[in-house]
């Protein structure tokens, strides 16, 4: 698969009017009624086909992007060719506001499998073919549950791959728990959407085991919610990966996005961008090969997890 086929769009970005990059008020401004994100939506997935990307992610969270999906898809005909992952298990409560207590809500029942992904399917139909459990983590139920693994296993038989995705410092002990869950003997994960990037890559080993099961891997997160895009530097190794993207004549979003392109076991690798000019800034990453010294330089940012998450979880929605 050539590189730009491996790159993927990501709507979490542009689905809702909050979120916790880095940069919202640059990118998106005052511009964030339920028509400007349409609008943006469109625009981004528009950049995206033409730069030669075909997998979208989207989740019943991200505020309405499974609706403006399936409004670009319906007005868009000769798009039969694009992929469509989403994700269950948070519910988007934000009422479309700024400055709200909460803008999700996670549940990882049988009950809320059942409400949600008759939501995603109404909406994006047999256009669906992955369908993630939204940050599964080992202490949610999800991985553990034989009455939802069950209901998971049907949505299987009716063609559709299911998986998890992940988050958190524990990421490698989801991953691998995930991947020895089996319905009627058969492997009942076989996707993994993971946070990867070079500040925080330790899930990286348990996805190369994933891969090697047969499993579909997919990169979130790779420019970590704006930390490794321009202007995005929160701290020293920010900085250092900034540094050495200007030696090396490119920006930092593409040489984070080339890091995670580089890993073998990498199917797709998720682009977050917000506009049409980031998509195809991260586009360009698929023609940056980085030699070995490279990409020993950018695993040597790495930060304790712990440190990485607990950071994370401090950013506030904008």
């Amino acid at each position: 698969m050539t590189s730009v086929r491996r790159l993927g769009i990501g709507l979490a970005a542009v689905g809702r009017p909050a979120y916790i990059n880095a940069g919202r008020e640059h990118d998106l401004g005052a511009h964030r009624t339920v028509d400007d994100l349409r609008e943006r939506t469109w625009s981004v997935l528009d950049a995206a086909y033409a730069a030669g990307i075909r997998y979208v992610d989207v989740a019943r969270s991200y505020g309405r992007a499974e609706e403006f999906l399936a409004g670009w898809l319906a007005a868009r005909p000769g798009t039969d060719d694009v992929e469509v992952g989403s994700k269950w298990g948070y519910r988007y409560v934000g009422g479309w506001q700024l400055d709200v207590p909460r803008h999700e809500v996670k549940d990882h029942s049988p009950e809320a499998f059942a409400a949600q992904s008759a939501e995603s399917l109404t909406l994006l139909g047999s256009r669906l073919s992955i369908y993630h459990v939204h940050s599964a983590t080992l202490d949610t139920g999800a991985l553990d549950d034989a009455e939802l693994h069950r209901a998971l296993a049907d949505l299987r038989e009716h063609g559709i791959r299911v998986g998890i995705s992940t988050s958190g410092p524990r990421q490698a002990e989801a991953v691998r728990r995930a991947l020895e869950v089996t319905v009627d003997r058969d492997p009942l994960f076989t996707s993994f959407e993971s946070t990867w990037n070079v500040l925080e890559p330790s899930v990286g080993p348990a996805l190369a085991e994933a891969a090697d099961a047969g499993a579909r891997v997919i990169v979130k997160e790779v420019v970590a919610n704006g930390r490794l895009a321009p202007g995005g530097a929160a701290g020293a190794a920010d900085d250092r990966a900034a540094a050495l993207a200007g030696e090396l004549g490119t920006t930092v979003d593409r040489l984070a996005i080339a890091a995670a392109l580089a890993q073998p076991w990498a199917a797709t690798v998720l682009s977050g961008a917000a506009d049409a000019a980031q998509l195809r800034s991260n586009a360009e990453a698929t023609h940056l090969k980085l030699d070995p010294d490279t990409e020993e330089q950018l695993l040597d940012l790495a930060e304790p997890p712990q440190l990485y998450w607990s950071e994370r979880s401090r950013r506030p929605w904008s």
